[in-house]
């Protein structure tokens, strides 16, 4: 807290002003996550700084990112040492704006608000790409024929978007959280997250699809691959999260009740699309897309 102070002592803007009964941990299944971040984050720099600058450019181009506020330097962030108990270690420190707003976990999700959802995923990774510090990685990547690469969020899920009330009834989509999971891949692999996540709380699990979908498309229509395998990644996503939960109760049994939000559900979609199969969840998702907004 201290460390805080002093780094953005004197920018009104941006002076933290924190007690030490301020600074709690954040649980998470994947990571750790404190005002301050771990030691092993911190030696790798480059990928905290394309985060930073990825937020960034967001904001620029109007989507409702946090930015990170400038140091009594001017920097983004700030490398300090600091002895946390394991001994003197060098930490990164980057203060993001607040952004207000309830997550999408909280409420009940119309269609409209999951459309909103596959629009703003969509929005973010066209927007990415155009990233100028990152599209060297585009273009020297060998590109799939198949399948189109970007840069993904991924974690585009309830708890990362926030929303405002927009009328009686409505919400509107007002700020994307973290941007930890940033790593190159693929437009169909953030849409397939996407669904994933909208799926989990939602009563009506299978339709949720065809919505994201439609709001996806509104800013990036699907290739025909892509729509061909949407299915099967949706599956390894929910795979992919089963299996970190599981791994990461091991570690931290704990905090199991919180580590398994996702799997106890998810082990229940994931088994209902298997069932229903491929055609079928098909048929649902993509005739509701196609439908998504028609009187």
């Amino acid at each position: 807290v201290r460390a805080l102070n002093d780094i953005y002592e004197g920018n009104h803007e941006s002076k933290p002003n924190l007690s030490h009964s301020q600074v709690t941990e954040i649980i998470n299944y994947d990571d750790q996550n404190f005002y301050v971040m771990n030691s092993a984050d911190s030696h790798n720099i480059t990928v905290i700084e394309l985060q930073t600058h990825a937020m960034n450019v967001l904001h620029q181009r109007g989507l409702p990112a946090q930015t990170a506020l400038p140091t009594l330097t001017g920097k983004l962030m700030s490398l300090k040492e600091f002895d946390c108990g394991f001994d003197l270690q060098k930490y990164l420190v980057r203060l993001l704006t607040y952004l207000p707003g309830t997550t999408v976990a909280k409420i009940t999700c119309s269609p409209q608000i999951l459309y909103d959802v596959g629009k703003m995923a969509a929005t973010l990774d066209t927007a990415l790409l155009q990233h100028p510090n990152i599209s060297y990685q585009i273009q020297v990547v060998p590109k799939l024929p198949l399948f189109r690469k970007c840069i993904n969020h991924g974690d585009f899920n309830d708890h990362n978007l926030l929303v405002n009330p927009d009328g009686p009834t409505k919400y509107k989509i007002s700020g994307i959280l973290d941007f930890g999971d940033m790593s190159c891949g693929y437009f169909i692999f953030e849409l397939a997250i996407t669904i994933m996540y909208m799926m989990i709380e939602n009563p009506n699990p299978v339709d949720v699809g065809g919505p994201v979908v439609a709001g996806w498309e509104s800013v990036f229509p699907l290739n025909e691959a892509e729509r061909d395998l949407l299915y099967l990644l949706v599956l390894c996503r929910f795979c992919q999260s089963l299996v970190l939960a599981r791994h990461a109760v091991i570690q931290q049994p704990e905090d199991e009740d919180y580590l398994m939000i996702t799997a106890r559900t998810g082990v229940r979609h994931l088994c209902r699309l298997w069932e229903l199969g491929k055609e079928e969840v098909e048929r649902i998702w993509f005739q509701s897309a196609a439908q998504f907004g028609q009187p």
